[in-house]
């Protein structure tokens, strides 16, 4: 299968009064999936649609290799759709509904069966072919579902939360299975999902929606570990937001005193002052709990601690009353009893640092 690429250009679409999507730019490169995410109404669905053919936008290009595909149908447009609901046919075998657009397209009987009977294996189920959609589980409708939307060799692949039916074991089955698929065919794909564990396991990079615009577009791990905004910070993955104040500037970074006590430096070339209002973010994983004082160590109490499979998070306390979490190892690490302890932030800790919205000084 060739590989395509897709452009957003400036797109804006309104719904009477309301800018859903507000001057959107981004580039899916031939053999990428870039994921849309965001919370609900961030303008991520209706920016799938417009790509779809379903929605025209008030403003903007769409573009697959170089060429405007606005002015052609949903139809025409060589591209395939995964829904969240499947939307197969219930009166149709399995592989009569993968081979619904091909017969569509006028294809020789013969090609037909070919080309049903290889995206059949490619979602390793040409055993279920005669079978009809009601005889099959979820995950089983899900790859039917992909093998139809691949059978025409669609030149983008369009997947509109595709997991949330799933219950969270089929979830990570399925997500490695687009994956697995989505690599040995070369698709360029748009993965739009409300979920970032899907996003961040599926996506080559993410584009982060608030709002109707792009917030923070980049791979996995750059948004993880170096969010540009507070939303983007707070909204992928968990995370800890303690307010502090700057209390000094150097080569290393922002030195910032810490309400909850102790101090931090943040690497950082953001424009920060001195004395002024900022919330650090620290992740779970960046702290540690130990059963002595020392440098850089702060005072909490531990009051609650839930094992999470191979982890466990601690729910722990500062003398003013800030609530943390911290994640560590559930076998082979420190031993924490409830009640007294003291944090401190790992050495190899990607600490980031905001202004606070308060900007009280």
């Amino acid at each position: 299968m060739n590989k395509h690429s897709l452009d957003i250009e400036s797109v804006s679409h309104r719904y009477g009064g309301f800018l859903a999507v507000d001057q959107v730019d981004l580039s899916v490169e031939p053999g990428e999936v870039l994921a849309l995410l965001g919370p609900s109404g961030c303008g991520k669905t209706t920016l799938l649609r417009i790509v779809a053919g379903f929605v025209k936008q008030t403003q903007g290009k769409v573009r697959v290799d170089g060429r405007s595909i606005d002015d052609l149908q949903p139809n025409r447009r060589d591209i395939g759709i995964v829904f969240q609901n499947y939307a197969l046919f219930p009166h149709m075998t399995v592989a009569q509904n993968v081979a619904y657009g091909l017969d569509a397209r006028g294809r020789r009987r013969v090609d037909v069966a070919r080309r049903v009977q290889e995206c059949l294996e490619a979602v390793q189920l040409p055993h279920m072919a005669q079978r009809y959609p009601r005889q099959l589980s979820g995950g089983q409708q899900q790859r039917v579902a992909l093998a139809r939307a691949i059978a025409t060799e669609p030149r983008i692949l369009l997947l509109d939360e595709p997991f949330s039916a799933l219950d969270k074991n089929l979830r990570l089955d399925m997500q490695i299975e687009i994956k697995r698929l989505q690599r040995q065919l070369g698709l360029t794909a748009i993965l739009v999902t409300h979920d970032q564990e899907e996003a961040m396991s599926v996506a080559d990079r993410i584009a982060i929606m608030n709002q109707g615009r792009v917030e923070q577009l980049g791979t996995p791990v750059d948004i993880y570990d170096r969010p540009d905004t507070l939303f983007v910070n707070s909204f992928i993955g968990t995370t800890n937001l303690l307010e502090g104040r700057v209390s000094a500037m150097d080569g290393a970074g922002v030195c910032v005193a810490l309400d909850a006590g102790g101090s931090i430096v943040v690497p950082s070339t953001g424009d920060f002052a001195a004395d002024q209002r900022v919330m650090v973010s620290l992740r779970p994983e960046h702290l540690n709990l130990y059963e002595q004082d020392g440098a850089g160590r702060w005072p909490v109490d531990v009051t609650l601690s839930l094992p999470l499979g191979p982890s466990v998070v601690h729910q722990v306390m500062t003398r003013n009353q800030v609530a943390i979490k911290i994640s560590a190892t559930r076998r082979g690490g420190v031993r924490v009893p409830q009640g007294a302890a003291w944090c401190g932030v790992r050495p190899d800790a990607l600490p980031s640092i905001f202004s606070s919205p308060s900007n009280v000084n």
